[in-house]
């Protein structure tokens, strides 16, 4: 049969379990359009039922066994490394012989580390005929300043096709790496763990020593330096000297050293009404934080794109937001958000206060936000145009 008239064969990659809920999730839509996939992956050690529960089973290339037990980071990332080394070089065989028609790239770890290893697994992979569309789910790691722009410059020009998740970073594909617009197609991120049950929210709160009949501010998701923890910590401390009807809970984990810093922050600035849960948080505890929120607050520096906004829209919450270029493709303010200036601690305190103090502005904001209807559809649709820019970079007959 010709190329042309059958499905083509599409490898997911994201062999290391990096961004596992977006390939679970995009795999699952892109499963339900029926598309001959196979997920490329290793189980996601914080939660290794990840993939199974939306019904995928990964295929790591060889072996599956560092995940799936509770190990010291160390030793963990250690032995990750030596796994990934022989799955790599099991696909290598593999696709040698037998290469996707598409590999679906989500994650290249390996980049970081100056290491060109996946990267030659992809450029083998393209002689043998495949084709590589890469999911840019950052321009440039985050907090390194341009010291790998060169590095990605070159990933960006060798790739086939593109997917990027807002029209802003499509401008910023062209204009600072240089690549022609026909490559990209812009996607949106879709939400996570909307689909999950609430299973007994009040206990989780509890458990969590969340204040309760107190107004409840989320911030949620992996602490980098430029998600703005600490600008959202300076902005509350004015918040409280306002309001003493609101509480903040802060969960996720990162680099221990910037948890040590936020510790130091809250209580340098004496603040009374803060909830740090630094550690991973389950998706039922998730669940249970995002439907007890009254606010969620997303007060970033810089950001590509977002899946726990997309995640506290699809669960239709108020929303407080910086006022950037991606964010302002989905939220207008005083429309279905708040959008404040970050680094203006005086704009983001009364945007907070103002919310915490009105009830009327939250349900009116949250209203309008499950007016979106992020969730399902939003996946089906997210997999429809994925398929589409198959179709449209690799000329394949879906």
């Amino acid at each position: 049969m010709s190329k042309d008239l059958r499905r083509p064969r599409v490898f997911m990659m994201d062999l290391w379990a990096t961004v596992p809920y977006y390939t679970a999730y995009l795999s699952k839509a892109l499963l339900a359009e029926g598309v001959d996939l196979t997920v490329g992956s290793i189980t996601y050690y914080l939660d290794p039922g990840c993939f199974s529960t939306r019904g995928i089973k990964p295929d790591p290339g060889l072996l599956d066994v560092v995940g799936r037990f509770p190990l010291p980071r160390l030793p963990r990332r250690i032995l990750k490394f030596f796994e990934a080394m022989l799955n790599l070089s099991a696909l290598t065989v593999r696709f040698f012989f037998r290469p996707p028609d598409v590999i679906h790239v989500q994650y290249l770890p390996m980049l970081k580390w100056r290491l060109p290893l996946d990267l030659w697994f992809l450029e083998l992979c393209r002689k043998r005929g495949s084709k590589i569309i890469l999911t840019v789910h950052d321009l440039l790691p985050h907090d390194t300043a341009e010291v790998y722009k060169e590095t990605f410059h070159h990933l960006y020009q060798r790739v086939d096709g593109i997917i990027c998740h807002s029209d802003n970073i499509k401008m910023r594909l062209e204009a600072e790496f240089g690549v022609p617009a026909e490559k990209v197609d812009v996607i949106p991120h879709g939400p996570f763990f909307y689909d999950l049950p609430d299973t007994g929210s009040e206990a989780t709160l509890q458990a969590l020593g969340v204040e309760r009949g107190k107004v409840l501010v989320l911030w949620q998701g992996i602490i980098f330096p430029y998600k703005g923890v600490d600008l959202l910590l300076n902005a509350w401390q004015k918040v409280e000297a306002r309001n003493e009807n609101a509480s903040l809970v802060i969960a996720g984990t990162g680099a221990p050293e910037l948890l040590d810093q936020i510790r130091g922050q809250i209580g340098e600035l004496g603040l009374k009404h803060v909830h740090p849960e630094f550690r991973f948080i389950t998706t039922e505890e998730l669940v249970a934080l995002y439907r007890a929120a009254d606010i969620v607050a997303y007060p970033y520096r810089a950001i590509t794109t977002s899946g726990a906004l997309a995640t506290g829209l699809a669960l239709g919450k108020a929303i407080v937001a910086s006022n950037l270029p991606v964010f302002r493709e989905i939220l207008e303010t005083r429309e279905n958000a708040l959008l404040v200036d970050p680094h203006q601690c005086e704009e983001l305190a009364g945007a907070l206060t103002e919310m915490i103090e009105h009830r009327e502005l939250r349900e009116e904001l949250a209203k309008k936000v499950s007016e979106m209807n992020f969730g399902d559809k939003s996946w089906l649709a997210i997999a429809k145009k994925t398929t589409q820019a198959y179709a449209r970079f690799f000329r394949l007959g879906l």
